[in-house]
């Protein structure tokens, strides 16, 4: 019995489970702290998880991929900033500037994406890198547009959504819609494929498998969920800033994939609860937020390579054994 269910079982699917009945009882956690915490975890686990579409499906790294993050959250803002001045901002506004952002983000993907499927490995990711710099620099200059490094304030969602608690669900919801689609993104032909390629672009290639076409596609898709994710931040801080954009913005879905494990579709929203959390527990402490960081990362890669869920999934691994 405990063999076959061990056998049967996916990571994945319980993971998922018990991360879904947490975020739906975190607000019985009183204050209002763990809400913008919770709300945070769930915007940023969905950037790291449209990240983790190009480096643990496709085997290369964007450190660009704020750019898309922040495509989207531009989009949705320069929408949202006349409805709001103009009081006049409704939940058909509301929802249009949020669906607007995708295909904006995904329409600038594949631009830089164009350029970046034809090179892989480290030039992959520097070239991702000097899209992504391009891409702040524009924002950051345009003044008259984006209002430059001011970056655009009084953002807000309608009067329904203003509750903390109302947006919280509402983004939890948006996140487990937009995460269902990934898993079946994932586990569709398509990214059986994505394994392929990530694992023998010879051999992909070998059997007539377009690999720019692919890998374009999937940096588009990669791109389109990151803009939905920036399209959420935007009224969820009342505020954008050429930040999002930035080297540093990429590096997030970096660490919170590293820590959860690129190998397991829940890594990076694993990785993003503990990134999230440290950070905004561990700042109330002490100012060196940036080396406990870089000293977590650093233990990472030298004693758990695969991330946290390696070691679950490690653990399921000798039970099955056990069970033999």
């Amino acid at each position: 019995m405990i063999k076959s269910i061990y056998d049967k079982l996916d990571l994945t699917l319980p993971v998922l489970l018990v991360l879904g009945s947490l975020f739906l009882l975190l607000p019985l956690v009183p204050g209002e702290f763990p809400l913008v915490v919770g709300t945070e975890i769930l915007i940023l686990g969905l950037f790291a998880l449209s990240f983790n579409l190009i480096y643990g499906y496709m085997g290369q790294i964007s450190f660009g991929h704020a750019a898309f993050f922040g495509l989207g959250a531009y989009t949705s803002a320069l929408i949202l900033r006349p409805m709001i001045e103009a009081g006049q901002l409704g939940y058909v506004g509301f929802f249009l500037a949020l669906a607007a952002a995708v295909p904006v983000s995904a329409f600038g993907a594949l631009i830089v994406g164009f350029f970046c499927v034809r090179l892989t490995g480290i030039y992959f990711a520097i070239l991702s890198l000097a899209f992504g710099e391009l891409l702040f620099y524009i924002v950051f200059s345009w003044y008259s547009f984006t209002k430059g490094d001011d970056g655009i304030q009084g953002l807000m969602a309608p009067s329904v959504l203003k509750s903390g608690v109302v947006y919280y669900y509402f983004t939890l919801a948006v996140v487990v819609l937009a995460a269902l689609l990934l898993w079946k993104i994932t586990r569709s032909p398509f990214g059986y494929t994505l394994r392929m390629l990530r694992d023998n672009q010879n051999r992909t290639a070998f059997l007539g498998i377009d690999i720019r076409r692919v890998m374009l596609l999937n940096f588009v898709i990669a791109g389109a969920f990151a803009g939905l994710a920036g399209a959420l931040w935007g009224p969820f801080q009342r505020s954008v800033s050429p930040a999002l954009l930035g080297w540093h913005q990429s590096g997030v879905p970096v660490f919170m994939t590293l820590i959860g494990g690129a190998a397991h579709f829940a890594g990076p929203l694993v990785g993003s609860i503990i990134y999230t959390a440290l950070n905004a527990y561990v700042t109330q402490f002490t100012t060196y937020w940036s080396l406990t960081i870089g000293l977590i990362i650093l233990g990472m890669v030298l004693f758990l390579p695969g991330g946290l869920l390696s070691v679950l999934d490690g653990w399921l691994q000798r039970r099955r054994k056990a069970g033999t």
